[in-house]
């Protein structure tokens, strides 16, 4: 090597390292112990391809982008396998990750309703990813470490019927994608899912920000006060990912989320993939926000963390080398995402709360 290369080595080093020490400044708040209690990841995902008659699909546009591809990797399978065990083969998979984890007690597995047309059935064309509640209901039954999370479009014909079933079969809460279901969450037609979401006492898990994960989105439809509805109905809602990002009347989704904390002691928000590469500076901002104290509850977004979308290296200005390192060693994701926004500064509670807003006293 050169000394002229050597020299630039060094200078860049040491630029680096000046850049690093004006503006390190740590974790938003001190890393606290983890809970006793049992931690309950409430926002996981799966698909398939229909594969042993799951009932599942992706649409030809979907199938078509290299996220398809990419999510299959993140869910350790590909469509060879697939084809070959089952869609539930995603589950198994899934299910070995948490068995093996050292924090993650359970893990809600959400089905994903698709679009409604106006006969109030399914409308495959317009769908872009479809997971039945039945199968998801039927594969986590086999295993003791996952739960079900329901998704019904309110506009189906039979969704109160759907909800009915949805809780009979032991769901724990109801997961909404507005803007890919395209439904209006303020729809004044909707007041009769509230009701029976409250006299059933299941959550609502609602998309809320931009949405960048599928090939296309109506972000306007994930407007956190559109909610408005469904609380003032006295339903117990969860903002998935804290509204952050986006905006709608010119107004960050996240300002306009935090204005209605006050009215509504009802509402949370999940800190789910606040840690991904294109979300840095909201994790931030939501711990260092008053009102979101006591609203926060733990979920993963999962499998997104088991993406080059999520890692201990885009945080350089909050985390030691050291911290980095042990991080990136953490082979099993939930761990891996626990301890991150542990050393991020994500309070102890929000670990907690999620099993206590789902009323589960103990995990497996």
């Amino acid at each position: 090597m050169s000394f002229k290369v050597l020299k630039a080595f060094l200078a860049v080093f040491v630029l680096v390292a000046l850049v690093r020490w004006i503006f390190w400044h740590g974790p938003v708040q001190g890393a606290e112990e983890l809970p006793l209690a049992p931690i309950v990841d409430l926002h996981c995902h799966v698909a398939g391809i229909g594969a042993g008659d799951s009932g599942c699909f992706v649409s030809r546009d979907m199938r078509a982008s290299w996220k398809f591809r990419r999510y299959l990797a993140a869910f350790d399978v590909d469509e060879s396998e697939l084809s070959e065990h089952g869609d539930a083969y995603v589950f198994e998979r899934l299910a070995e990750r948490v068995q093996h984890s050292d924090l993650v007690n359970l893990a809600v597995v959400l089905a994903l309703d698709g679009v409604v047309g106006e006969d109030g059935e399914l409308d495959e064309e317009e769908t872009q990813v479809y997971v039945p509640n039945e199968f998801v209901a039927r594969e986590v039954a086999r295993y003791p470490q996952l739960l079900y999370g329901a998704s019904v479009n309110p506009l189906r014909h039979d969704a109160l019927e759907r909800l009915e079933q949805a809780k009979a079969a032991g769901a724990v809460l109801v997961k909404w994608l507005p803007s890919i279901q395209q439904f209006d969450p303020a729809d004044p037609r909707l007041r009769p899912f509230f009701d029976k979401l409250v006299e059933l006492e299941l959550p609502l898990l609602c998309h809320t920000g931009d949405e960048r994960s599928f090939a296309g989105a109506q972000d306007e439809l994930a407007d956190p006060q559109r909610l408005v509805p469904a609380l003032d109905a006295g339903v117990t809602v969860i903002a998935a990912h804290a509204a952050s990002s986006g905006e709608n009347d010119g107004e960050p989704n996240l300002d306009r989320l935090l204005e209605m904390l006050e009215r509504y002691p009802r509402l949370y928000a999940d800190v789910s993939a606040l840690t991904l590469v294109n979300r840095r500076g909201h994790l931030d901002r939501v711990l260092e926000e008053p009102r979101l104290s006591g609203r926060l509850v733990y979920g993963s977004d999962y499998p997104l963390v088991s993406t080059p979308l999520v890692s201990a290296w885009y945080f350089p200005l909050h985390l030691t080398v050291a911290q980095i390192r042990e991080l990136g060693e953490e082979d099993n994701p939930f761990d891996r995402d626990v301890l991150l926004k542990q050393a991020l500064g994500v309070p102890a509670g929000v670990f907690a709360r999620s099993a206590r807003l789902l009323g589960i006293e103990s995990g497996p």
